[in-house]
């Protein structure tokens, strides 16, 4: 589109397997069991779901070798790909860094103090990745990815206890009534229903 992006920063919390990948060349997805609970819960993954289709231009669109590596990390084996890592950082200029519960709480405070700006634990993640990355000169944008009223808990314990604005649209929302169809668990109930509440009406 024209505009100039020279790097793809990463940012993980500690459930840091992709931070592993974009350093060392190394994937190996954690069990579930595994998986840390942390402050910033929609990071808590340790397989990512659109990375298959990175490998995949990595390995110059290889479908049968990507086959390979994710039948192997599906039965619990990684793989590495630690020979690739110059296309990685200079091809497709990925940077990787990693934030823990300790950052979160110290980027939160730290832009409250600063700016007067609240912002909620995942941007914070990427907000302290990306400091810690900067190079000289380099403008790096961080997109907000959740409203900090969603993550009251987390705010309050970097900053003490405030008023948290949320939209004006979300007031009473948990007050509303909520309307559940109960289905059983085969595909065409759940397509019926949408047919239902979705078809357009005949003209």
């Amino acid at each position: 589109m024209g505009l100039p992006i020279d790097r793809l920063i990463v940012a993980t919390n500690e459930n840091d397997v992709l931070n592993d990948f974009f350093n060392q060349g190394a994937y190996q997805p954690r069990p579930t069991e595994k998986t840390y609970v942390t402050s910033s819960p929609s990071m808590d993954i340790s397989k990512a779901s659109n990375f298959e289709r990175f490998v995949y231009l990595l390995l110059e669109k290889d479908s049968a070798r990507v086959h390979e590596l994710f039948d192997g990390v599906k039965s619990g084996r990684g793989f590495d790909l630690s020979d690739l890592m110059e296309a990685v950082n200079t091809r497709y200029g990925f940077a990787a860094g990693k934030s823990t519960h300790s950052d979160r709480l110290q980027t939160i405070k730290a832009l409250y103090e600063q700016h007067s700006e609240l912002v909620d634990p995942h941007t914070a993640d990427g907000i302290k990745v990306a400091k810690e990355l900067q190079l000289d000169g380099e403008i790096i944008v961080c997109a907000e990815t959740a409203l900090p009223v969603k993550f009251a808990d987390t705010i309050v314990e970097a900053i003490g206890q405030i008023d948290i604005a949320r939209p004006a649209h979300t007031e009473g929302l948990e007050d509303l009534s909520q309307h559940v169809v109960v289905l059983d668990n085969k595909a065409e109930l759940v397509a019926e229903q949408i047919r239902q509440h979705v078809a357009p009406n005949p003209a």
